[in-house]
């Protein structure tokens, strides 16, 4: 019997191994096969658990708002946005083909809500990591590293003088609703 649970204990470990080996290599890949599942995963489940806190003060996550670009539908997804003197960073983790980047690339705008701020953002640019990589924690850079984020997208705060010209709120009115009254759809919390 307990030589039973040896081998069933060490089969448990040798597949997590195995399970971690697929998942590091896939997402330095960037493989559609490990990519996939694992977006779905955040939509149906991680985001809308992290939504609950993210952009407050002492949250990990930062909430950046922005327009589909087909439906024109306000979303808002949970990123790790880091504040820099212009603007904030935000690591391409799942590379630059995530529908909420491609929106806000499309649109040119966003709001980003952070510590318990919102800041309207413009001009988005995908950099390479290499020379934002100081910006980041320590942490943060050597999960990049495991993980071969190569890039990050850069926005840049709104300047105050034209602050409301031209700009067109991804989240209209609605991004000061209690989080009770926003509906969430795909992963990123659709606003109402």
């Amino acid at each position: 019997m307990l030589m039973q649970l040896a081998t069933l204990a060490g089969a448990l470990i040798v597949g997590v191994v195995l399970i971690a080996i697929v998942y590091v290599l896939g997402m330095r890949a960037k493989s559609p096969l490990v990519l996939k599942p694992l977006i779905r995963l955040q939509r149906a489940i991680i985001n809308p658990r992290q939504l609950q806190s993210a952009g407050t003060p002492g949250a990990y996550a930062s909430v950046i708002r922005h327009r589909g670009r087909v439906s024109g539908r306000a979303y808002e997804t949970p990123v790790g946005a880091v504040p820099v003197a212009d603007g904030f960073l935000i690591g391409l983790v799942y590379g630059s083909r995530t529908n909420w980047l491609q929106n806000v690339l499309a649109s040119g705008s966003a709001t980003i809500t952070h510590e318990g701020h919102t800041y309207a953002v413009d001009q988005p640019q995908i950099v390479p990591m290499r020379a934002v990589a100081g910006q980041f924690t320590a942490g943060d850079q050597q999960g990049f590293r495991w993980l071969a984020v190569d890039r990050a997208l850069r926005v840049r705060l709104v300047e105050p003088a034209t602050a409301g010209e031209g700009l067109d709120d991804p989240a209209g009115d609605e991004a000061v609703r209690a989080p009770a009254e926003v509906a969430r759809s795909a992963g990123a919390r659709q606003v109402a």
